[in-house]
């Protein structure tokens, strides 16, 4: 058989792709029979049909279609200078109850995983769905079972379609979605705090991507969350009231800067006793005016985000919105966050960040906790697996609890120092994992952060001041 019976050229043929090709020099593909001459046919003329057919036939495995898994995982051991387990955490600190993290290289004693189960479709009229699943376990324990202990749990299931053939317009990119999820867009972190600027999450409906212009979209969306039972009689424990916290988002981008507003209602949540007085909110207003820079403040390459979140009522939780319903009436907070990262040199990389919040009539009517935490992250690559990471970070605070769950007023500083040499499989990035760390911390605090709660860490027995903690961590994420 001689390809030089064709009509089919050289050159036309160089354009078609590899396994059209391959197909095409097959018989049975070509609908030939032995010994049949291809001369019946051009070479060329098939290919254009079997392309035709491709291009009409629903694609069975791609990029749009079938099952696909992501992860997030840590697991790491945190010992003292006596080899017993140390507390750690970003949110360790007293300023940790109001959201106030530290940094969290060398300070995690957790296992803590996310597993995130796909499935992609498209229809025949190419409207694409997507199901997600995402099951997250924690635990302490540094047992390979700790099902006892552990907090197995489903995060998220959804469904989401996008590329609507019916829809037109301004809606023409638009997804929309329902079930149990995390907010596409309001899930960004300040990694090196394991704190997210800002966070929503519940069970509800929304639609994303309506795009008005090149530079103008954006995305609405309607969550319910659930409050816990609370007593409504202060002279018994047993009367209990259900309330659902029902928010109302638009989320808004006008090219690298972000608004964001969210309403929430709560209905009977003033019914709620709180500090021995029913003055919790029942409604709340929450925003949040963000830049999403493309360098590094403006003064090298990198990356930089900032944001201004402000909250009153139920608002007043700015980062995990709508899921307080102990705060006052009168609650307001002010949160701002900076950060970024960038290269000093070929070798050296830095991500500085930080975080500060004040927050005043929050509980109890009176209240005030104002905190600030300032935390930098070096990274020296020393080879291609290899890797010297330090990082740095101080909080101070004043806390003016006027007594709530039995807490006192504190005012004082927390600082900690970690080096961490680390293996990866290829340096390069901040992002790039996964890594295996070993890692040696230095924590320092005023004493006086050591009476704030009977419940949590500091002032805790072996745990009093001064501390030097060990251990090594892996992190991964695919």
């Amino acid at each position: 058989m001689s390809i030089s019976k064709t009509n089919c050229s050289a050159s036309s043929l160089a354009t078609r792709p590899a396994h059209l090709l391959a197909v095409a020099v097959s018989a049975a593909s070509l609908g030939l029979v032995p010994g049949q001459a291809l001369a019946k046919q051009s070479v060329e003329e098939r290919l254009s049909a079997l392309e035709a057919q491709l291009a009409t036939e629903k694609p069975h495995a791609n990029a749009d279609q079938g099952f696909s898994f992501s992860t997030y995982a840590r697991s790491g051991l945190l010992l003292n200078s006596n080899g017993k387990s140390a507390p750690g955490g970003p949110f360790l600190t007293p300023a940790g109850s109001v959201g106030g993290a530290v940094g969290r290289l060398g300070n995690e004693p957790d296992t803590y995983l996310e597993s995130i189960f796909n499935y992609k479709d498209v229809a025949d009229n190419g409207t694409r769905s997507l199901y997600r699943l995402m099951i997250a376990d924690a635990s302490t324990s540094s047992n390979d079972w700790t099902a006892d202990d552990g907090a197995l749990n489903v995060r998220q299931a959804y469904v989401e379609f996008s590329n609507l053939a019916s829809f037109s317009g301004i809606f023409e990119e638009a997804s929309i979605w329902a079930g149990k999820r995390f907010d596409r867009d309001l899930d960004f972190d300040v990694h090196w705090l394991d704190s997210d600027v800002v966070y929503l999450s519940g069970t509800g409906a929304g639609i994303y991507d309506v795009t008005f212009s090149e530079s103008a979209r954006s995305n609405f969306s309607f969550y319910g969350r659930s409050f816990q039972d609370f007593p409504t009689n202060p002279n018994t424990t047993t009367g209990t009231s259900d309330t659902d916290n029902l928010i109302v988002t638009a989320n808004n981008y006008f090219g690298n800067v972000q608004w964001l507003i969210n309403g929430m209602s709560a209905a009977d949540n003033d019914q709620r006793i709180v500090g021995g007085a029913m003055e919790a909110a029942e409604t709340g207003v929450q925003t949040m005016l963000a830049y999403h820079g493309d360098s590094f403040f403006g003064v090298s390459d990198g990356t930089f985000k900032t944001a201004l979140l402000h909250g009153q009522g139920l608002g007043a939780e700015v980062k995990n919105i709508g899921a307080d319903g102990n705060l006052h009436e009168d609650a307001n907070t002010t949160r701002v966050v900076a950060y970024g990262t960038t290269r000093l040199s070929d070798d050296w990389r830095i991500a500085p960040a930080l975080m500060a919040e004040s927050s005043k009539d929050r509980y109890v009517e009176g209240d005030e906790y104002q905190w600030m935490t300032f935390n930098t992250r070096l990274a020296n690559e020393l080879g291609t697996n290899f890797e010297m990471q330090y990082e740095a970070s101080w909080q101070v605070m004043d806390l003016k609890t006027r007594g709530y769950e039995g807490r006192s007023d504190v005012d004082g500083d927390y600082a900690r120092f970690t080096v961490a040499p680390t293996f990866k499989p290829q340096v390069g990035g901040f992002w790039q994992r996964p890594e295996i760390r070993v890692f040696a911390t230095y924590s320092t605090w005023a004493d006086e952060l050591n009476r704030y709660a009977t419940d949590d860490a500091l002032g805790a027995e072996d745990f009093g001041g001064s501390q030097w903690t060990f251990g090594t961590q892996m992190e991964v994420w695919f």
